[in-house]
């Protein structure tokens, strides 16, 4: 049986103008294709500690970008007569914003009392001790507790921080409002 001419000009089905079927693949055989190569289990144990340190980089170096480059100090570390910035929102801070008592800051360091060396005294020891704040802040600056807004703050070592070397009791003047200048 013979068909009439399709569209490409070749005979096909009656009423159906398909193309031919496109030609077959050339086959060699189930090996034709190889595997992708396997790798080593120790390359991809390397490849995965490099990650590892490279994300640990990166988050020290946050860290250290966050904390030093921002005028943060050590809490432990600031002196009678440093100003902050801002005031923490609780005792327990690792770093404090210190900036020149001459720009605005919300506290000034007064006073900084060293507790005796020894085995942790106790969270109510070191809240005692701290009670010798007040009279520091009459000392330094004997006008602060006529000034209005004035109040204490206190940071003090716990027991973690005291393995550290954290051995001291840290008295700061702070107000609402930021203020410039030195309050003593």
């Amino acid at each position: 049986m013979t068909y009439p001419p399709g569209p490409t000009g070749r005979p096909g089905p009656q009423g159906h103008n398909y193309p031919p079927p496109p030609p077959q693949p050339y086959s060699t055989g189930p090996d034709q294709f190889s595997a992708t190569p396997k790798r080593s289990p120790a390359l991809k144990w390397v490849l995965l500690g490099v990650v590892v340190l490279v994300a640990l980089v990166v988050a020290a170096g946050a860290v250290f970008y966050l904390a030093r480059d921002r005028g943060a100090t050590e809490a432990s570390q600031v002196r009678s007569g440093d100003c902050l910035a801002d005031i923490p929102d609780s005792s327990r801070v690792l770093y404090v914003k210190s900036v020149s008592c001459d720009l605005p800051h919300k506290g000034e360091v007064f006073a900084v009392l060293p507790l005796p060396d020894g085995d942790f005294p106790g969270d109510a020891a070191v809240v005692k001790y701290a009670d010798k704040c007040a009279p520091a802040l009459a000392e330094y600056a004997p006008d602060a507790n006529s000034e209005s807004g004035v109040q204490l703050f206190v940071l003090y070592p716990t027991a973690d921080s005291w393995q550290r070397g954290d051995r001291s009791v840290t008295c700061i003047a702070t107000s609402k409002n930021s203020r410039t200048g030195k309050i003593g």
